[in-house]
């Protein structure tokens, strides 16, 4: 197995691409410490992967919060005795917090909020995973971007701002995490079912159009990308099947960015 006895930290792992890495990453053998905001969630996937007969924690974590990663990633350590993989993948957008999302009108507050988790809360968290994962040998930085990363898109100024910051960031951690063996990644996905991307088009004067272009600008399959396809890229990236790609963003995306 993949992650055989390693100790997995899969942030915003209550739901969606979170939840499927949490799951996946146990079915590969690792010990997961699963975390949200939304502790009905997270015990649901905690159960979920319990039920299945893996081996898991559930740590109440909000990503805007030193104190609350500090305190993480510690629990991480004093559950399982090392950490080796840390899963950033917690993250809101625009539509979760208002209806203004032109880059002329999105509220300060929002974007401030929207930074504090995103992108603040992706540094924070590899920061205080460090020097734990340094101390276990090394292991592997999971990052979450989106097509965003790479492009622009209309009602996400902030999202797609931080996405790209991402990007810079996985790179950035690549080069100063090299001499503790801990290698950084990040996957960009394009649209995927889940909570995130169904609020998006909700959100919109006609959901059913903007639902329908977004599974138009996927190539190869028409469909939205389901979290478990997700989730098995993050658990090769966590992985030694994956020991050197270091500094990259790969993108999984149904041939979307091919020609958009």
């Amino acid at each position: 197995m993949k992650l055989q006895d390693k100790v997995c930290v899969v942030t915003g792992s209550g739901s969606g691409i979170g939840r499927a890495t949490a799951l996946e990453m146990a079915r590969e053998g690792g010990r997961i410490v699963v975390s949200d905001v939304n502790d009905a969630n997270g015990e649901s996937t905690l159960s979920a992967i319990r039920d299945a007969g893996g081996e898991a924690a559930y740590v109440h974590a909000d990503m805007s919060s030193n104190d609350d990663i500090l305190a993480l990633m510690q629990a991480a350590v004093d559950t399982f005795g090392a950490l080796h993989v840390l899963h950033n993948n917690a993250g809101i957008h625009e539509s979760d917090l208002t209806t203004d999302m032109t880059m002329q009108s999105l509220p300060i507050e929002v974007w401030d909020r929207l930074m504090d988790i995103n992108l603040k809360g992706v540094w924070l968290a590899a920061r205080a995973a460090y020097p734990h994962m340094r101390d276990s040998g090394g292991g592997a930085i999971v990052n979450a971007g989106s097509t965003a990363s790479l492009a622009g898109y209309p009602n996400c100024p902030a999202y797609a701002t931080a996405k790209h910051a991402i990007v810079g960031l996985t790179k950035g951690m690549a080069l100063d995490f090299r001499d503790a063996q801990i290698r950084a990644n990040c996957y960009c996905p394009a649209s995927v079912d889940t909570a995130m991307v169904s609020k998006f088009w909700e959100a919109a004067e006609d959901p059913d159009l903007v639902k329908s272009f977004m599974v138009s600008t996927h190539l190869l399959p028409k469909r939205l990308g389901y979290p478990e396809e997700i989730a098995k890229l993050v658990c090769f990236l966590a992985s030694d099947d994956a020991s050197f790609i270091n500094g990259a963003g790969l993108v999984i995306d149904g041939g979307q960015l091919a020609w958009m």
